[in-house]
C-alpha cells in the first residue's frame, strides 16, 4: 500500500472512529431499572413481564432498559421488597394485597363476593378511598404502583374445583374446602358454609386423592397444570374477586424520572397489560377445551347472587364490630 493510500485509509478509519463514538453513547441507555418477577420468563405472565421491557425500550427510543430476573431470582418476597424499598430493586410483581403490610386495608382490594362484577370492582379501585390506600403505603413504605393496577391480570378468573357438581350455594354446606393462610377468605367461605382446610397449594393434588378436601378454589387457567381435574372433574366459575398482578416501584426512582421517560413506563404497562390479557383469555378457554374433552364438566352459568346476598350479612356484621376499613362498605354501595 502507497504512502498516500495509507493516509487515504487512516483518514476513512479516523472518521469512522469519530463518527461511531457519539452515535454509540447514544445507544447505551440512560436508566436500568432491575425487575424481579415472581413467574417463570416462559409462564403467559413472564411473556407480559417481558413485552413490557420491550415497550418500554421502545417508548423511551432507548433511553431506557428494564432487566428482568424471573422465577424469584432475587429472593422471596420479603427479601426483594426490602431491596425494593432500598432501590436496589425497582419493580417487583405480585398482587396489590401484599401491600396490605404498610395499609392493612390492601386485603379488602379482593374481599370475596362483594363486588357484582369486574367493572363494579373496578369502579372501586378508582374511588378516592383506595387512592388514598395507595398513599398510605407510598407514604410508610416507599412503594407505588405504575399505570393501572387493573388492567394486568392474575391467573384467570377464579372456580371452584369440586369431586362433586357444584350448582348453587347449597352445595357449598358441608363441602370440604382447601383455603389458603388468609383469615378473612377462610372466614367468608365458613360463612358460606365450608367446611375450611388449611393446606399448602402443592399439597392439593394429593389431598384430593385422599379425600382430605373436597374442592378448591383456584384461577381457571391452573387447573390444567396442576391437574386437579384428575381428582375433581367439576369445574364452577363463581369469580369470587379479582385478581391483578400490580407492578410495585420503588416511588422515589419512579417520580425522579424525566416526565417523558415515566410516560414511556407507563404506556409500555398498559401496552403489556392489553397483550398479556389476550394470551391468557385464549390459553384458558384453550385449557378448559381440553379439559371437556376429557370428561371434565365446566359450569359456568351458576348464579352468584346468593352467595353475594349472604356475605352481605357477614361484611354488616364485621362493620358493625369495627372490623372493616371505614368507609369501605360505603365506596362499594356508591360504585354499584
Amino acid at each position: 500500500m502507497s504512502y498516500r493510500s495509507l493516509i487515504s485509509f487512516s483518514t476513512v478509519v479516523l472518521a469512522l472512529a469519530v463518527w461511531a463514538a457519539p452515535h454509540s453513547a447514544a445507544a447505551a441507555p440512560e436508566v436500568v431499572w432491575r425487575q424481579s418477577t415472581e413467574q417463570p420468563a416462559d409462564s403467559l405472565e413472564g411473556q407480559g413481564h417481558q413485552k413490557f421491557a420491550e415497550l418500554v425500550k421502545k417508548y423511551s427510543n432507548g433511553r431506557m432498559e428494564i432487566k428482568i430476573f424471573p422465577s424469584e431470582q432475587l429472593g422471596k418476597k420479603a427479601a426483594v421488597i426490602d431491596q425494593l424499598q432500598a432501590g436496589t430493586v425497582h419493580i417487583f410483581n405480585s398482587t396489590a394485597a401484599y401491600l396490605s403490610k404498610w395499609e392493612p386495608a390492601m386485603k379488602y382490594i379482593s374481599a370475596p363476593f362483594v363486588f357484582d362484577d369486574r367493572a363494579h370492582w373496578l369502579r372501586f379501585m378508582e374511588t378516592d378511598l383506595v387512592k388514598g390506600w395507595l398513599k398510605n403505603v407510598e407514604d410508610k413504605g416507599g412503594i407505588t404502583l405504575i399505570g393501572n393496577y387493573m388492567d394486568f391480570p392474575r391467573g384467570s378468573w377464579r372456580v371452584i374445583v369440586a369431586k362433586k357438581p357444584v350448582k348453587s350455594i347449597a352445595d357449598i354446606k358441608g363441602l370440604k374446602l382447601r383455603m389458603h393462610p388468609d383469615k378473612l377468605a377462610g372466614a367468608a367461605w365458613s360463612h358460606l358454609g365450608a367446611e375450611i382446610r388449611v393446606l399448602g397449594w402443592t399439597s392439593v393434588y394429593e389431598s384430593l386423592g385422599k379425600g382430605i378436601i373436597e374442592a378448591v378454589n383456584s384461577p381457571a387457567a391452573l387447573v390444567e397444570s396442576m391437574r386437579f381435574y384428575e381428582k375433581a372433574p367439576h369445574i364452577t366459575a363463581h369469580r369470587e374477586y379479582e385478581q391483578s398482578v400490580g407492578y410495585m416501584v420503588n416511588a422515589k426512582a419512579y417520580n425522579s424520572l424525566p416526565a417523558d421517560l415515566r410516560a414511556a413506563v407507563d404506556k409500555a404497562h398498559a401496552g403489556a397489560s392489553l397483550y398479556e390479557q389476550g394470551l391468557l383469555d385464549a390459553d384458558t378457554m384453550a385449557s378448559i377445551n381440553r379439559l371437556k374433552s376429557k370428561g371434565v364438566t365446566y359450569n359456568d352459568s351458576m348464579d352468584t347472587g346468593p352467595f353475594r346476598a349472604r356475605m352481605t350479612k357477614f361484611y354488616a356484621a364485621r362493620a358493625k364490630a369495627g372490623e372493616l376499613p371505614k368507609g369501605f362498605l360505603e365506596a362499594v354501595e356508591a360504585t354499584r
